[in-house]
């Protein structure tokens, strides 16, 4: 039996920094019994993955500190039902390029990928068991409750396909078939939790734990949407492109309601700085490998003579100058932007250099990345790539052989409609040539 102490430890780092806890108590007794507990996070191969990730990549972190065994879900099967985000054809690469993304993420990180287990989803989700599941499922579950608990993630549209309303369902089933203890994901998919820990008991499986982490909202206010370009920072986006993105960020003075700018330095930037400050000094739980082999800038994001306890720094730069201020947590951070203390160019420029300095390995990666680059291309080809016409076949005429092709039966016809030339009388015939 692990003791009070550690259950407590553990079960904190699970839960910190997430919105909603859903059966804790599951987690605790598990806890409790001495045995790690397992868990899964998923994730539909469908648009671009944005920097929005990290706040679940990141998250991943506190499970293995925690002795947690995780796997992650590369969802083909959902991604290709969701309304057709992704084509069939496409759906098989951009698989392949999530892959890439999500394992160089987390090498940069420092989170070693060999803890993790990576599964693709009709690796299992085309079995006969798990299809005679799903068909049991759809035989329990109304259109109101399916369509309701995929009303925040499956794509809504005004006549929506039938599988749309199937996402649900595979999504509860995965906890059956990947033989995990709670699930983690997003606060947008709380419905499609509530509905697991209804139905998935109705079948008689076992109910499990969901844990949610808080949604970053886009840069220009709103949902971070991969199918919004200037929303969002792509993990491959240039330093250009992230500079041009900031700039246009919504952030005013002293306002911060659909602020992205603060809320991604909460989400983000703060929890990574904390987390770097933390293997400094060796806490990592009973995870020892965190930290090895970690690709990038390691420092917090906090400045070098920073007094003790800092996890975020902004500087003062421009003509104004002045003091960088340091913050021992978000919410004095917030307080100094809402007194206008913190001017929006300044705290601009320290999320600018804090996004470049977490994209940096990550392009490298990409750019010593053949393979990686050719997945690229094909999981998401240029709308505007101009594809070559094909050329025309010049027809060559071949005439046909004596008797054959289409005037073979004209000629015929001709020659027995015409009449056959008179006899040569003997009246006509020439004279015989005399004798000598």
């Amino acid at each position: 039996m692990a003791s009070t102490l550690d259950i407590e430890t553990k079960y904190d780092l699970i839960t910190r920094r997430v919105q909603e806890v859903l059966g804790g108590d599951l987690i605790k007794a598990i806890l409790a019994e001495g045995r790690p507990p397992k868990a899964y996070w998923g994730t539909a191969p469908t648009g671009r993955p944005h920097i929005g990730y990290f706040v679940p990549l990141t998250k991943i972190a506190d499970f293995l500190r925690a002795g947690v065994e995780v796997k992650i879900l590369l969802a083909d099967v959902h991604a290709f039902l969701d309304n057709l985000k992704a084509p069939l054809e496409l759906v098989a690469h951009r698989t392949k390029y999530y892959e890439f993304v999500l394992r160089t993420v987390f090498t940069s990180l420092g989170i070693p990928t060999s803890k993790l287990i990576f599964v693709q989803g009709s690796d299992y989700q085309l079995t006969r068991e798990y299809n005679l599941d799903n068909y049991r499922l759809c035989a329990s579950v109304t259109e109101h409750d399916a369509k309701k608990a995929g009303a925040e993630v499956v794509k809504q549209v005004e006549s929506p396909l039938i599988s749309g309303l199937l996402y649900p369902g595979l999504q509860a089933l995965d906890e059956q078939y990947l033989g995990v203890d709670f699930q983690f994901g997003g606060v947008d998919q709380r419905k499609i939790f509530t509905f697991a820990e209804l139905y998935l008991p109705r079948l008689g499986y076992a109910k499990r734990a969901h844990l949610m982490n808080p949604m970053v909202p886009g840069l220009m206010g709103g949902k971070m949407s991969s199918s919004d370009p200037d929303s969002k920072i792509d993990f491959l986006d240039s330093p250009e492109a992230v500079k041009r993105k900031i700039k246009k960020a919504f952030c005013e003075e002293g306002n911060i309601a659909e602020n992205g700018l603060l809320a991604f330095t909460k989400a983000v930037l703060i929890p990574i700085s904390q987390l770097r400050i933390e293997r400094r000094k060796g806490e990592t739980g009973v995870d020892s490998e965190e930290g090895q082999g970690a690709i990038g800038d390691q420092n917090p994001f906090v400045d070098d003579d920073a007094p003790e306890g800092t996890i975020f720094t902004i500087r003062r730069e421009g003509k104004f100058g002045g003091l960088p201020s340091h913050y021992k947590d978000y919410q004095e951070l917030e307080d100094d932007f809402l007194a206008k203390k913190v001017h929006p160019g300044d705290l601009k420029t320290a999320v600018n250099k804090g996004i470049d300095s977490l994209l940096a390995p990550i392009r490298k990666a990409f750019a010593d990345s053949p393979e990686w680059q050719q997945i690229e291309k094909l999981a998401y080809p240029d709308p505007n790539a101009k594809t070559q016409p094909k050329k025309k076949k010049e027809k060559v005429y071949h005439p046909p052989p004596p008797g054959k092709g289409k005037n073979a039966q004209v000629t015929k016809a001709s020659a027995e409609s015409s009449e056959p030339p008179p006899p040569i009388s003997e009246s006509t015939q020439p004279d015989a040539v005399g004798e000598l």
